[in-house]
């Protein structure tokens, strides 16, 4: 069957359509349109109360550029994950925006983000539009998924203060870099190797009761949006005599 050039040009563009619409519902670097508020009675940095359960971590981490998510947060799934952040007004809007680390859970007049107040002032071009942008309260925006990055730092195993030595263990995992989600973690026996999926008590707090005793191995299971899996083990192991509070560094990092 002949083809026209009339014909041979339209079948070229519409298979030119369909492969720019497969790869714009596929771009996992491409901006989403959105809105962002603030937390009007914080200070400069972000709340130590968060959902993702980081306590005053959540205030000062990335500088205190923070932010509650709402259908980001993923019930937990999303805490720590980064996101570049750019609001669209010319007048006030710098082109790169801010990064922002998620830490709480919540929304505001059909929002995604509710940021710091310092993160979301640093969204703008220089002071005085950040008190502009400030007085506006709620703002068209921009965001994309980006790399989180903590130089010099690996994947810290923070125990929750409401852990309860031996009979409960309760801990947040703090510095994880890249772009990846920790989907499922595990705990187990060094001296047997068995082992155990522990529970997402809440955000990003892992729990599990009547844990072994001896040093602990912590498994992660890292997934990205194309659906690949990879299990992580850390190099050091949270030690025999841990305590609630304490800070134990796993030796790796996941980009």
């Amino acid at each position: 069957m002949a083809f026209s050039h009339q014909s041979l040009l339209f079948l070229v563009a519409t298979l030119l359509l369909m492969q720019t619409l497969g790869d714009a519902a596929t771009c996992s670097d491409c901006f989403i349109q959105s809105r962002a508020a603030y937390y009007p009675n914080s200070d400069e940095q972000g709340t130590e109360t968060g959902a993702c359960g980081f306590g005053s971590f959540g205030a000062t981490i990335n500088g205190g550029d923070v932010s509650a998510a709402s259908d980001l947060y993923r019930d937990g799934v999303g805490c720590g994950a980064c996101y570049q952040v750019r609001c669209k007004n010319s007048n006030y809007c710098s082109d790169n925006g801010v990064t922002v680390v998620i830490t709480d859970h919540g929304a505001s007049d059909r929002t995604d983000f509710i940021l710091s107040r310092r993160a979301f002032g640093r969204m703008a071009q220089t002071t005085d539009a950040a008190a502009s942008l400030l007085a506006l309260g709620v703002v068209d925006i921009e965001y994309r998924r980006v790399l989180c990055s903590y130089p010099n730092k690996n994947i810290t195993f923070k125990i929750d203060e409401n852990s309860n030595y031996p009979y409960y263990l309760a801990f947040v995992l703090w510095y994880q870099q890249g772009k990846k989600d920790i989907t499922a973690v595990q705990l187990c026996e060094t001296q047997n190797f068995v082992c155990k999926l522990l529970d997402r008590s809440y955000g990003a707090v892992w729990t599990t009761t009547s844990p072994p005793s001896g040093p602990l191995q912590i498994r992660m299971l890292f997934s990205d949006d194309d659906g690949d899996e990879t299990w992580v083990v850390p190099v050091n192991n949270i030690p025999e005599n841990w305590k609630p509070g304490d800070l134990y560094d796993s030796g790796v990092q996941v980009l």
